[in-house]
């Protein structure tokens, strides 16, 4: 087995595309409307500069979801987790009390949670997670799609700290 765990992770589920795409058109439409066929959009319409500023808005929301990644990257050094671009995390070994997979059920959503159980979560999909303790007491959890595989490497991991203290 590796002596290294890597994952990374994206936005890839269809009903948030639709979701961010089908908002995306409304400002649009609207400025198709006004610009185009010199209609209103809308009983009480914006300007046409407000709605560039609108389809500029999410036109950026977009790219932003497009780009955000959770990189995972377990090694002998320790855990380095980049929610892009957001958070970068490094923690040494001798930092961590305790490591273990777990179902962390829903936290409220994905993306970057504060104040649950686990400390800060940083999720892109799904339940599952890397929940770390820290000596100092700080918890935070990082979320996984290879739960199987994070899973066999961390106890893999476990046996090598205990055989070597």
């Amino acid at each position: 087995m590796s002596t290294e765990f890597k994952e990374t992770q994206k936005f890839s589920q269809w009903w948030l595309w639709v979701l961010l795409i089908g908002i995306s058109l409304v400002p649009i439409v609207g400025l198709y409307k006004q610009l185009y066929l010199n209609q209103a959009f809308g009983d009480k319409p914006m300007s046409t500069t407000a709605l560039g500023i609108f389809c500029l808005f999410t036109f950026s929301f977009i790219v932003l979801f497009w780009c955000m990644r959770l990189k995972t990257h377990i090694n002998p050094h320790g855990v380095h987790m980049h929610f892009f671009p957001f958070i970068k995390k490094k923690v040494h070994w001798d930092q961590i009390k305790t490591i273990e997979v777990v179902n962390y059920g829903f936290v409220g959503g994905w993306g970057i949670r504060l104040f649950t159980s686990y400390g800060t979560v940083y999720n892109i999909q799904g339940n599952m997670g890397l929940a770390i303790e820290l000596t100092s007491g700080k918890k935070f959890l990082i979320g996984t799609q290879k739960p199987k595989e994070l899973t066999l490497f961390t106890e893999k991991l476990n046996t090598q700290i205990l055989n070597h203290t």
